[in-house]
């Protein structure tokens, strides 16, 4: 028969077998596993994805992995969902008093209370699907036909009796399956047990240590190597001690995890016990570290691979030396794909783009081209959090010199082609009229100045005629694309403000008025200013272009950033816009053209407060105020760049159905048609999308303005500044301390994390917000315990 854990590797789900009754059990009796399942049936549904998973129906594929599995097991799954509770008894006692006629092996609760699952003997002359519906018709009982896969896997509950109804050790026989006839061996401990929702982290391994080997180098470099530079690095050079180990332990292990696989057996065995730290304690920090929230590859922890891996080409010959160098660099490359391997499958326009610039550039070009798309579909209103309004972005793609950022330009060449077309003609007739306007220079009569609808502006301009231009476009989006953002670093430098003031005002499609300083100039009344810009600079011009941290400018642009190319090797065929992408771009963005109305996305809006409110719960427990700011704007960027990707969806849907020009005919015949096709592509995957696109957002904020934002609300000069210090995104305080604690524990972790200037009075407030959140309770004066559901 067959039973299998699911865990993750590289983000594919992979299967190994479980052996006996005792390791079943034991998975399913941990305490994580009980308080989860309490959490579920309390009504925290959310929490389910943080469950084990098992899988009774099918073999894993040659390499380990469960998608796509074809070969079926000895055992099949059987879900049977949605059960009236009047029928929950009767439905038991049915299942058992036919158990050996079923050949039943497992018969569990389900997670929420309301169904079994179950695992009986395979009739190996029926398809999965007949002997799903022969057991159905047996026990007068319908399965889940959305459960009817080999591959389905099913969220387990604990080992007590109430859940674990019974269990036969049939079900751990797996002897004549393919298994053990191809001799493979499967990892006995699975390297991470991830959720189904990957926002929502897990504690650890539920597992115990074991004696197996374990690596000593990742990607040739030693692992007491790269531990040591990050003490050196960070540290003066000294190693942990006493009255720091666990903050510091805790700190190398959040980085640590991402150059061991996020396996807390590896991690365990390579990083030491310092200054008499017992195991266990060690385990706590390592443990809270897996638990937080999986990012990129951090930049520290790259600078310190870099360093050991020039202090060792010193040292070695060197051949081996570029051998580690481009096994690092390899791995390191695969690091800045992390948000792309999260995407899911882009709709046509956006995967064209994406496939013009290559993966590691695919998040920094949706975040280019998403202005673009915006101010094509100018008609287009979406509803965020009960307010319509238009697409309205900007965005900065922040990288150092020839690192990709060129690559963007032919791609927004290709997205705006059509309204540049247009706005070359209204140019020549502007020129025409400046012919016109010199020959009759001292005439009487003056030829009348056309006010033409140009709608893609330069930036090389100044206030006042790039006003005007705004003012002109008949209520369409403007749209502006600078490759140099140092453009407008020099150009508005002595107006800088009035640059920022420009752009708040359209993103929020805000009134905006400009009073003309001379008789000759024009006043300007704009009704909404709609403008969406794109600019692409040095992290050095991004500074200067944002150079006000509590104005509000900052938290209103979408910032991206290119890979760190610095070593790696050139492509043997470098990524190019083709004639082909070019036109299935051309296409998307003429359909876009034709969209007008208020869309209303009830799935895309409650995937947006899901985010804030994950996002939020994050940063009370690590009282990181900047963050939790960060994350109000970006959740309406995110989803406005999230319908932007939507919209394009829609697009393909209706060439794929009607082709090109059969889709301008149905749009024009049926405005209202691309609404309703939009309310449906509120599918998993695109909203999937939403987290991606909102969490990468925020990432990079952080990473270039955590700080600044940090010194600006610190400073004197800021009337609403408070005693805040800087407190990094994965350190938090909640986590570091146990499950019962005392006020002293929690004021030295708070000094340890936030400076030595923290008052006792801070650190009541931090626990009365916790208290208030429901993550804590008090259980004497002074002391409290951790609410089990929600400690991670």
């Amino acid at each position: 028969m067959s039973v299998h854990m699911i865990y993750y590797k590289d983000g594919a789900k992979m299967m190994r077998p479980i052996h006996n009754r005792e390791e079943y059990l034991k998975l399913r009796d941990s305490e994580e596993q009980q308080s989860v399942v309490r959490a579920v049936r309390n009504g925290n549904a959310q929490l389910k994805s943080r469950l084990i998973q098992m899988n009774y129906s099918c073999l894993p594929n040659e390499d380990g992995s469960l998608k796509g599995s074809t070969t079926m097991s000895n055992s099949v799954g059987m879900d049977i969902d949605h059960i009236p509770p009047e029928e929950m008894q009767p439905l038991k006692e049915r299942i058992l008093a036919k158990k050996d006629e079923l050949g039943l092996q497992m018969m569990e609760m389900s997670a929420r209370g309301g169904g079994y699952h179950l695992a009986f003997k395979r009739k190996p002359e029926l398809s999965q699907e007949e002997n799903l519906q022969w057991a159905s018709e047996l026990l007068g009982v319908e399965f889940d036909k959305g459960a009817k896969d080999i591959t389905r896997v099913f969220f387990t509950t604990t080992a007590s009796g109430e859940d674990l109804i019974y269990l036969d050790d049939e079900l751990f026989d797996n002897s004549g399956e393919r298994l053990e006839v191809r001799g493979e061996r499967l990892p006995e401990n699975p390297k991470e047990v991830k959720p189904q929702n990957p926002d929502i982290p897990l504690t650890s391994n539920p597992l115990p240590l074991t004696s197996k080997s374990f690596p000593n180098d990742y990607q040739g470099l030693p692992y007491k190597d790269i531990i040591s530079k990050w003490w050196e690095l960070y540290n003066e050079g000294k190693e942990p001690m006493k009255s720091n180990r666990d903050v510091l332990t805790f700190e190398l292990a959040v980085n640590l995890r991402h150059i061991c696989g996020f396996d807390r057996e590896l991690m365990a065995a390579v990083i030491p016990c310092y200054d008499g730290f017992a195991e266990t304690q060690k385990m706590k920090c390592i443990d809270s570290a897996l638990a937080e929230k999986r990012t990129q590859m951090p930049k520290r922890l790259k600078d310190v691979l870099f360093q050991v891996r020039r202090d060792r080409m010193n040292d070695v010959d060197t051949e081996d030396a570029l051998s580690e160098g481009k096994g690092l660099e390899e791995a390191v490359q695969e690091d800045e794909r992390f948000y792309y391997n999260q995407l899911p499958k882009m709709p046509m326009g956006v995967k064209e783009s994406i496939d013009a610039v290559g993966p590691a550039l695919s998040m920094p070009v949706v975040t280019a081209i998403c202005p673009a798309i915006g101010m094509l579909a100018t008609g287009v209103k979406l509803d965020v959090h009960g307010k319509a309004n238009t697409l309205n972005l900007i965005s900065y793609i922040a990288g150092d010199f020839a690192s990709g950022k060129g690559s963007i330009d032919p791609v927004i060449d290709a997205w705006t082609g059509e309204v540049k077309a247009l706005d070359m003609m209204y140019q020549q007739q502007e020129d025409e009229w400046r012919a016109k306007k010199r020959a009759a220079k001292n005439k009487k009569e003056q030829p009348e100045e056309p006010k033409l609808p140009v709608r893609c502006l330069t930036l090389n301009n100044t206030v006042a005629n790039l006003a005007e231009r705004l003012a002109n476009t008949e209520g369409k989006h403007a749209f502006s694309f600078t490759p140099e953002a140092d453009t407008v670093a020099q150009k508005w430098k002595a107006t800088m403000s009035d640059f920022s003031v420009m752009l708040r005002q359209s993103y929020d499609a805000s009134r905006y008025e400009r009073e003309a300083r001379s008789a000759e100039a024009v006043n300007v009344h704009i009704e909404h200013l709609l403008w969406n810009v794109t600019m692409c600079g040095t992290p050095d011009a991004l500074y200067r272009v944002v150079n006000n941290y509590t104005d509000g400018f900052q938290s209103r642009i979408a910032v991206a950033r290119t890979p760190d190319n610095t070593f790696a090797p050139l492509e043997e065929k470098p990524y190019i816009l083709t004639d082909r992408q070019t036109e299935r771009i051309h296409q998307v963005a003429h359909l876009l053209m034709l969209m007008q109305g208020t869309a209303v996305l009830p799935k895309l809006e409650e995937k947006g407060r899901e985010w804030l409110e994950q996002i939020r719960l994050e940063t009370i427990k690590s009282d990181d105020a900047v963050r939790a700011r960060q994350r109000f704007r970006i959740g309406v960027t995110a989803q406005r760049m999230t319908c932007c990707i939507m919209l394009c969806k829609v697009a393909e849907q209706l060439i794929q159905k009607h082709g090109y020009a059969g889709a301008e005919k149905q749009l024009k015949a049926n405005p209202n048609l691309w609404k309703t096709m939009l309310e449906k592509a509120q599918t998993p995957q695109m909203l999937d999308a939403y987290h991606v696109v909102a969490d990468y957002l925020l990432d990079c904020a952080l990473y270039f303005f955590r700080d600044r934002i940090e010194n600006a609300f610190n400073s004197r000069d800021y009337a609403g500044g408070g005693d805040r210090h800087r407190m990094g995104k994965n350190d938090s305080i909640f986590a570091r301390l146990d499950v019962e604690f005392g006020f002293e524990g929690a004021f030295q972790h708070s000094v340890s994390v936030k400076g030595s200037n923290v008052s006792r009075n801070q650190v009541r407030q931090m626990l009365k917000n916790w208290k208030k959140q429901g993550l804590i309770i008090q259980t004497e004066a002074g002391r409290y315990r951790k609410v089990q559901e929600m400690c991670h």
